[in-house]
């Protein structure tokens, strides 16, 4: 993070935000105080020459992160899933951000892919096309494989993109302790935070078996859903700055003068891209958090084919209950029962009046039930939730952001397809389904057996940890109760087990 570059890297930004006209759009999106708005000014106004003009036909955020670079424009990309960060009317603009830059050439492409693998083209691709697509990190290549003649995807990065990155990256966190210098108090703002959770996005789209990784575990997920592929991943032709995966033929998800060409019912592609999301948030825990049309096909046989695993989205089992829950209590209008959910996962504090959260609730959901179905939107819904219960001292959750932000983009893609789908009418069985599996007796019995295993694997530490437990207690003063709490705990916990052994063992 040292070097003058970073001063003239941002010297550089703040002349093109003003030149744009971003800067104020920009720091009225963060609620940036007097003191930050003063410096910001100060680096831009003075070197506005300096600043790259950018294309003046695209809003002026898009605009200026466009003009700055491969950099700028992933960053623009991941705060679009932070609308908790930038505000809605930001995020809305930093989603038509376009992540298309020139190619370089397939010289170039083939030199990276022999570095990486070892091997002369020819000996691994009896053919090796032009670049297809060409965005900020990677572009993609359409090979054929030399012995047996499979059509495959070849993914490249870019040549020197990592040490381009990692400049831009500096000047960020330089920016960032910049704006912890003159706003520490600025509630929005959270600048190192930002900058860290997109300097560990990055990091994972700059080495390409990682994203490799996701779609390998994505494909075991979803290897049974009905109507579902996903490329087969080729390890043998993948390596750290090159992906290779099967071709993915079809119709782009979002031309819908092709799908109907192709004799493909939109109606119910519209119901299966939604269901299939909303199986792989709930069932999983594990999405696609990039599901936006580019990223979509339609294969012959109608199923639907999803690729480009940069960015996916995780929630464990506990939090996928809890938003089944919301969801559910949503769809059935029970809104005191929403209410009692986030008291019970602890999302809003204790002592704050769960009636009085549950009308609150109330005021959510029953205008957008009241909607014509082509109009009601679980997006707006969660979109509107977050507000309230921000309000109610509810903290910032990112996987539910990155959740109901991939909610938006999938709806859109639904609607695209058929303007007039019920969401709630589509989403309802998915939703149902969980909340049985999850939450009813089976579900108890199933939380049983793992509680009981987890405790099987500590129990021979159990003796050894009471005992040590005991003896500090015999050097320290004594407590007022004979036993403390984490002994109880202790105990109590392997008379639990036991229990829950002996009920597993009566059972099966």
């Amino acid at each position: 993070m040292r070097g003058p570059h970073n001063i003239i890297r941002l010297i550089r930004t703040g002349a093109t935000l003003e030149r744009t006209g971003a800067m104020n759009v920009v720091l009225d999106a963060f609620e940036a105080p007097a003191a930050l708005r003063f410096v910001a000014h100060a680096l831009g106004k003075p070197f506005q020459w300096l600043g790259y003009k950018g294309d003046p036909d695209m809003p002026p955020a898009t605009r200026a992160l466009t003009a700055l670079g491969p950099a700028y424009i992933k960053f623009g990309q991941i705060l679009s899933t932070r609308p908790d960060v930038v505000g809605d009317e930001l995020a809305v603009q930093l989603r038509v951000l376009q992540d298309k830059l020139p190619p370089f050439s397939r010289q170039e492409a083939m030199e990276e892919v022999e570095r990486e693998l070892g091997q002369p083209v020819p000996e691994l691709f009896e053919e090796f096309s032009e670049p297809i697509a060409a965005a900020s990190i990677a572009q993609v290549h359409k090979a054929r494989i030399a012995h047996g003649g499979t059509e495959v995807a070849v993914k490249v990065l870019r040549p020197g993109i990592e040490k381009a990155f990692q400049k831009d990256i500096d000047a960020f966190y330089l920016a960032a302790r910049i704006v912890d210098l003159f706003a520490p108090g600025a509630r929005r703002l959270r600048p190192l935070e930002v900058i860290e959770h997109f300097h560990g996005v990055v990091r994972g789209e700059l080495d390409l078996r990682l994203e490799s990784s996701a779609a390998s575990e994505f494909a075991a997920n979803t290897q049974k859903d009905e109507g579902f592929q996903l490329p087969t991943i080729m390890w043998s032709l993948s390596a750290r700055r090159v992906m290779t995966l099967g071709w993915a033929d079809g119709v782009p998800l979002g031309d819908n003068d092709a799908l109907d060409a192709a004799g493909h019912d939109r109606r119910v592609l519209s119901e299966r891209v939604l269901t299939l999301f909303l199986q792989h948030a709930l069932r999983d825990g594990y999405f696609h958090a990039d599901m936006h049309q580019g990223n979509l096909k339609v294969a012959p046989n109608g199923d639907i084919v999803a690729y480009d695993f940069g960015i996916m989205g995780h929630i464990d089992q506990y939090t996928r209950r809890v938003y089944a829950e919301i969801l559910f209590g949503f769809i059935r209008r029970d809104y005191k029962r929403v209410a009692e959910v986030h008291f019970e996962a602890g999302y809003v504090p204790a002592d704050r009046d769960v009636d009085e959260f549950a009308r609150a609730l109330r005021a959510v959901g029953e205008p957008i039930f009241g909607m014509d179905a082509s109009h009601i939107s679980m997006g707006r819904l969660l979109n509107y939730l977050f507000e309230v219960t921000e309000r109610f001292g509810m903290e910032t959750r990112t996987e539910l952001i990155l959740l109901q932000r991939t909610m938006v983009v999938v709806e859109g893609v639904a609607r695209s397809l058929n303007p007039h789908m019920n969401i709630w009418e589509v989403a309802r069985p998915v939703v149902e389904s969980y909340i049985t599996e999850s939450i009813g007796p089976r579900a108890v019995l199933s939380d049983f057996s793992d509680t009981a295993k987890v405790l099987a694997r500590f129990g021979p530490r159990l003796p050894a940890l009471v005992e040590k437990m005991l003896i500090a207690q015999a050097t320290e003063e004594p407590p007022k109760s004979p036993i403390s709490l984490p002994v109880w705990t202790a105990l109590a916990g392997s008379g639990v087990g036991a229990g829950v052994v002996l009920l597993i063992s009566a059972l099966f």
